[in-house]
């Protein structure tokens, strides 16, 4: 019977879990588990007490110990991929807890946005791409690279965070002091301000484009521009074969392909006519998950 191993993506709200063959990478098992930030579970959060039961159940049904877990969380993870080094404002516990130890089996944790990259690279719309970056549209902007088959982390984790590019330098700054970040141009969190206080989400600006309404047509043909100019930012520095775009806001694809490519017939530098190309990321809200499960076994392969 070939090995299995877990993913397990940690959110704000919800807890996802998959289970997979790890010879053939078949799924094999899926479940959820509600995160409970803040809250407790006899001496340990009940964030770790609620993995726990996930990694029990997927056992459980397998009839046997899985060989590795995976933990996409959100955070910085350190550099054995055993514990998230800084998360600060939210799920209390989580800096500095050690995955393996918690876990007590092999175990890797590493960032949210990374861990999706991962997966999609495994089993979504970058399979067997070795050049690619992915941005995750939500809340915020998230990001993720990938050069020459290699995940890039950074010196102190840090890599991919490709939001807080600054387009702006006189703009206000962003959570992390950056000015006129990307995220702050097309991120959720600042639909509201960004519409004067037309529209409450991007969910809202969207449903206004789609019925043609001229201030809604402004408001998002300026972030998909903003969008179009960081790509076009990165694809000059990393020059990638592809570049991904997921997280929620993708959903509105029908609304950003078109535009995005549009603005990328203008501002991207094409010698010899070389293009990158751009597609929707596949693996949706799992794509953590698959993600961890796959950075965690490269990690007991190569040990």
């Amino acid at each position: 019977m070939a090995a299995f191993g877990i993913g397990i993506d940690l959110g704000g709200t919800l807890i996802k879990g998959a289970a997979f063959d790890l010879s053939s990478g078949e799924l094999l098992h899926e479940d959820v588990a509600p995160t409970r930030d803040g809250e407790r579970e006899g001496d340990v959060p009940a964030f770790l007490a609620e993995v726990r039961k996930l990694v029990a159940r997927f056992e459980e049904m397998e009839g046997r110990e899985s060989l590795v877990v995976g933990v996409s969380s959100p955070g910085f993870a350190d550099r054995s991929a055993s514990q998230i080094i800084s998360m600060p404002g939210r799920l209390e516990g989580l800096e500095g807890l050690d995955w393996p130890e918690a876990l007590a089996r092999p175990a890797a944790v590493l960032n949210d946005a990374h861990a999706a990259l991962m997966g999609e690279i495994w089993q979504g719309a970058a399979a067997g791409v070795q050049d690619v970056i992915l941005l995750t549209l939500g809340t915020g902007v998230g990001g993720a690279i990938v050069t020459e088959g290699r995940l890039l982390r950074g010196h102190f984790g840090k890599g991919g965070h490709l939001g807080h590019a600054s387009l702006d330098f006189y703009g206000d700054p962003d959570i992390c002091g950056m000015p006129g970040a990307l995220e702050d141009m097309i991120g959720n969190h600042n639909v509201r301000e960004r519409s004067n206080g037309r529209y409450e989400s991007t969910r809202d600006l969207v449903e206004a484009v789609k019925k043609g309404e001229e201030h809604a047509l402004e408001v998002w043909d300026r972030s998909v521009r903003a969008l179009a100019v960081a790509v076009a930012s990165f694809v000059n520095v990393l020059d990638p074969e592809l570049v991904l775009i997921g997280g929620g806001i993708s959903e509105a694809w029908d609304e950003i392909g078109e535009r995005l490519k549009n603005w990328m017939d203008e501002f991207e530098w094409r010698p010899g006519g070389g293009q990158v190309e751009i597609r929707r990321a596949a693996l949706g809200a799992m794509a953590g998950a698959y993600g961890a499960a796959y950075f965690a076994m490269q990690r007991y392969e190569k040990s």
